[in-house]
């Protein structure tokens, strides 16, 4: 789909989308602009599973509130569990799994015990309508070169009880993030992806870097996105 802007946006068809990587690689991020972008761009209900068991900072939950005023559904757990650290499997992510409307994005977080609990999940997971995607940034240590990229991957692979179905390009270090970082990690993606035998599906990055960016560099779609993510410093007020 191409927008007003020329961008070439993302097209998932897949109804199960478990987006996954390490403390870092900016999934999350990735998650939570990916689920707007869907419920902008399709009439389908879309829910958004919080499966990042570990990383206490940047969770798809802390957007909850947002997410609801636009439609999405957050599925996170309740009450005194808001905030756990825990591997905390609520009844409704297995069953959203198993439904067959809707679109079900999985921010899946990358260390063994997200993984792990997605691998816990497996069996319910239709093989023929699954994305399993990975999110490669560069600027992390684990990921910042093809061996350990698919280090990562095949660590995943084997937990989680899936195959990764594609790669996001996801390189950035926040704020400090140059139209020349975002290239590196596309052209790094690019090799994994040659490598593993997988397509990059796109490139992600925050909309004012690629606004100043030629991005008919890039041979496959790309997802602009807003920071929604924040460190417990800069939230304004605690999500509901």
């Amino acid at each position: 789909m191409t927008g007003k802007s020329g961008l070439r946006y993302p097209r998932l068809d897949k109804r199960i989308i478990a987006i996954v990587g390490g403390f870092g690689s900016g999934k999350t991020e990735v998650s939570v602009n990916l689920a707007k972008y869907l419920v902008a761009t399709e009439k389908k209900q879309i829910s958004i599973v919080d499966l990042d068991l570990v990383n206490p900072y940047f969770r798809s939950r802390e957007a909850g509130r947002e997410l609801e005023a636009m439609g999405i559904r957050p599925i996170v757990p309740p009450g005194g569990l808001y905030y756990a650290d825990v591997p905390v499997l609520l009844p409704e992510i297995k069953g959203a799994i198993e439904l067959k409307d809707g679109k079900l994005i999985l921010d899946v977080g990358g260390d063994a015990q997200g993984t792990r609990a997605f691998g816990s999940l497996a069996d319910s997971v239709d093989l023929g309508d699954y994305e399993m995607l990975m999110v490669v940034n560069g600027r992390r240590p684990q990921t910042s070169d093809v061996a350990g990229c698919v280090k990562t991957m095949e660590r995943i692979e084997a937990t989680a009880r899936l195959k990764f179905t594609g790669l996001i390009s996801n390189t950035h270090m926040i704020d400090e993030t140059t139209p020349e970082i975002v290239l590196e990690g596309y052209e790094l993606s690019r090799e994994v992806g040659r490598l593993r035998d997988l397509p990059l599906l796109f490139v992600s990055a925050k909309r004012n870097t690629l606004e100043g960016m030629d991005t008919s560099v890039f041979e496959c779609p790309i997802l602009p996105m807003t920071r929604s993510m924040l460190k417990p410093w800069e939230r304004k007020e605690d999500p509901v």
